[in-house]
């Protein structure tokens, strides 16, 4: 006897399916609550799920059977077929009916203990369950660092939507995974910006590369490129404690001759934009701070409130970051609002599943990837496809996966 399950928002509409589905009499063997469709926990609604199977008895008994009663014409269940469907059930299950005491009691309780037993070995060991493909795609998904949620979602995915014969072709596997790990990434785009002065925040713990990052996006923005006209650019750091972040921007400053501003406080941060609101761009670098620093984040962000409500914040955050500490760092930085995610020191680790789980766990959108500290070279717009070709142990086929997910502008600044 083989157990089937169906989902559905209920009972009734669980029945339905099975009868458009298998137009065949069924038995409803148990019902439980469950949460239907989302991702990863996310989106999901109340449900019902049902097991069940077939059995010839069924078409004759339409009080037994779930399947609706007008399919079938009314039938008095006599004892006779009682007892050859109890000789069915425990013939299956490996039990022989003499051992069985005469007592319609104990026959009962028989049939019950042998149903509850398949039930228990198909949610525990059913087909799909010990398809070696699974435990093939979680150690691909846990090699390269991704998060236990994030890792169950894509497996329970598999389930639902990966029939028996696609299971048995891994390639099959691993190309629906690279899709959905795409689909789970969001890039942020740029919005088209018709008021000046555009103003962008870095924020972000310390040692992540703010600093660089900031110097690198004054390049891009106050050269320009080849897909980036040159635009008035100026950067601003409220770090006035730090001598050689300060240091670090005057000079490079001086080099691209873009100017550099030292504020260190609310009222001096709107003055400086309100003087030089002739500019189009301002890149502000920020105090590196502990993410489990509160009190100095809240002093932070009251120095950043000068920058006015029409400001960008991004967080800057290093790919190399365990899973546990970006979790806590996006959390801890959430007041701030940020738009979107730079991801520094790509070059620095060969695994980024802890990245995209925490971004798709966050619903948080990545906008440029940073790969070295060459100013202004190593600095790219990210892209789904850069995440995929950076996975580790998945064959990746990048003409397909860039048909798939077209970047919206090029990866790579080419530079006049």
């Amino acid at each position: 006897m083989e157990m089937y399950i169906e989902h559905g928002m209920s009972r009734r509409e669980c029945e339905l399916k099975i009868a458009e589905k298998y137009k065949r009499p069924f038995h409803i063997l148990s019902e439980k609550e469950i949460r239907v469709g989302g991702f990863m926990g996310m989106f999901s609604k109340p449900g019902v799920q049902v097991e069940f199977y077939f059995a010839p008895l069924a078409a004759r008994n339409p009080v037994f059977s779930g399947y609706p009663q007008r399919q079938f014409p009314e039938h008095r269940y006599t004892a006779s077929d009682l007892e050859e469907e109890k000789r069915k059930v425990l013939a299956v299950a490996g039990k022989s009916y003499s051992d069985i005491n005469a007592s319609g009691r104990e026959a009962s309780q028989q049939i019950l203990d042998s149903l509850n037993e398949l039930k228990q070995k198909i949610e525990t060991g059913g087909k799909k369950e010990e398809h070696p493909s699974f435990a093939r795609a979680a150690e691909l998904l846990r090699k390269n660092d991704f998060s236990h949620n994030y890792i169950n979602g894509m497996l329970e995915r598999l389930r639902k939507e990966l029939s028996l014969e696609k299971l048995e072709d891994f390639d099959v596997v691993q190309n629906h995974l690279l899709e959905w790990i795409g689909e789970s990434i969001s890039i942020y785009k740029e919005e088209t910006v018709t008021r000046k002065p555009r103003i962008m925040v870095l924020v972000g713990p310390t040692g992540v590369g703010k600093t660089t990052t900031i110097s690198k996006l004054a390049a891009i923005y106050g050269i320009g490129t080849d897909e980036i006209p040159a635009v008035d650019v100026r950067m601003i750091t409220i770090d006035a404690f730090r001598i050689c972040a300060k240091e670090q921007l005057i000079s490079i400053g001086n080099i691209m001759q873009i100017p550099v501003s030292c504020v260190v406080d609310k009222q001096a941060l709107r003055k400086e934009i309100a003087v030089n609101s002739d500019m189009d761009l301002f890149l502000i670098d920020t105090i590196g701070k502990s993410p489990k620093d509160s009190s100095k984040l809240g002093e932070m962000k009251e120095i950043l409130d000068g920058a006015g409500k029409g400001a960008e914040f991004h967080l800057v955050i290093s790919a190399s970051t365990k899973t546990s500490d970006i979790e806590d760092i996006m959390r801890q930085f959430e007041p701030f609002n940020y738009k979107s995610v730079v991801l520094t020191k790509m070059d620095e680790t060969d695994r980024i599943g802890n990245i995209i789980s925490a971004l798709a766990e966050k619903r948080k959108s990545v906008s440029f990837i940073t790969d070295g500290q060459t100013v202004p070279l190593d600095i790219r717009r990210a892209s789904v496809v850069r995440f995929l070709i950076n996975l580790d142990g998945f064959k990746v086929d990048r003409e397909k996966i860039e048909s798939r997910f077209p970047s919206w502008e090029a990866e790579q600044f080419r530079w006049r």
